[in-house]
């Protein structure tokens, strides 16, 4: 018999490429995995893994015994959605990872959606980047990611995942209250807010800036949007700010339109074996209706 534990972490490696990577997400050593996949592999009567330099990689049959598991592990986790499923109502537990400004502005207003309508229902939500959300939703490390793109830099399309959009949001240059400026490209001069330089927004922003003939002065450089708010508010900089960021309330700063009226696209991804789960539909119908 195959052990299920054991198979989950032949998928595990199958998808985060080290052992180091697999014991660092499900908190184990790396020996510890190295040892079940042993095991596994006797289990099973062909080798799974092979040598390669310093690293082990997946053997043909590994990649075929990784289909199947991945599609029990599917299976599994809806046997445990509908057993945990009230008589009527959605239950269960969704797991959803989140970026930062849709974490202020969607997401408390979802929450109290849900609970209005589904009290059986409980949420976790855990903030991480984009890239991040999405992978560990691959990985079965959550259930929902919500994540963004930006005109033009549209993100990989992992075949596991499914792409619903929930929302378009306009994305504005932001200023101090007393600074004169009103168009983009007399922002030139003045220090920036950006964030980190291997985001897609950071990517983007420097196109935009680049498309009015200058290249940002970025002294500041964060991923927190309300650091943003706070370093454009008293003056030391000026940045690019999606209308989300505000979650309805009157912004504290200036603003300006951009060439064209930008909007990036806000989505939610999920397994496709699990996007019709009620819960998962469940939570997706709060987050449209938080808009």
């Amino acid at each position: 018999m195959l052990d299920l534990r054991r198979l989950r972490l032949l998928v595990e490696l199958s998808r985060r490429g080290t052992l180091a990577a697999v014991a660092e997400a499900l908190s184990y050593s790396p020996s510890s995995v190295s040892e079940q996949l042993k095991v596994l592999e006797s289990e099973a009567g062909v080798p799974l893994l092979e040598q390669s330099g310093r690293r082990v990689r997946l053997t043909p049959q590994a990649w075929v015994l990784v289909e199947h598991a991945e599609a029990i592990l599917d299976r599994l986790a809806e046997a445990q959605d509908d057993l945990t499923r009230p008589v009527s109502g959605v239950g269960g537990t969704v797991r959803i990872a989140v970026f930062q400004s849709a974490a202020h502005a969607v997401l408390p207003t979802a929450l109290t959606w849900l609970a209005e309508a589904h009290p059986d229902l409980r949420v976790e939500v855990s903030e991480r980047a984009p890239e991040e959300g999405l992978f560990e939703v691959a990985a079965r490390g959550f259930d929902l990611a919500i994540a963004e793109e930006y005109p033009g830099y549209l993100r990989p399309r992992l075949p596991d995942l499914d792409h619903v959009a929930f929302a378009h949001d306009t994305i504005r240059a932001a200023l101090g209250p007393d600074d004169p400026a009103r168009t983009l490209a007399e922002l030139a001069d003045r220090p920036w807010v950006l964030e980190p330089a291997d985001t897609a927004s950071r990517q983007w922003a420097l196109q935009v800036c680049r498309a009015a003939g200058f290249e940002p002065d970025v002294r500041f450089e964060t991923a927190d949007l309300m650091a943003h708010i706070r370093l454009i508010r008293s003056g030391h900089a000026v940045g690019l700010l999606p209308d989300l960021v505000w979650a309805g309330e009157q912004p504290s700063v200036q603003l300006r339109d951009l060439p064209g009226a930008p909007e990036r696209v806000v989505f939610s991804a999920a397994r496709r074996a699990a996007a019709q789960r009620p819960a998962v539909r469940a939570v997706r119908e709060a987050l449209a209706a938080a808009i």
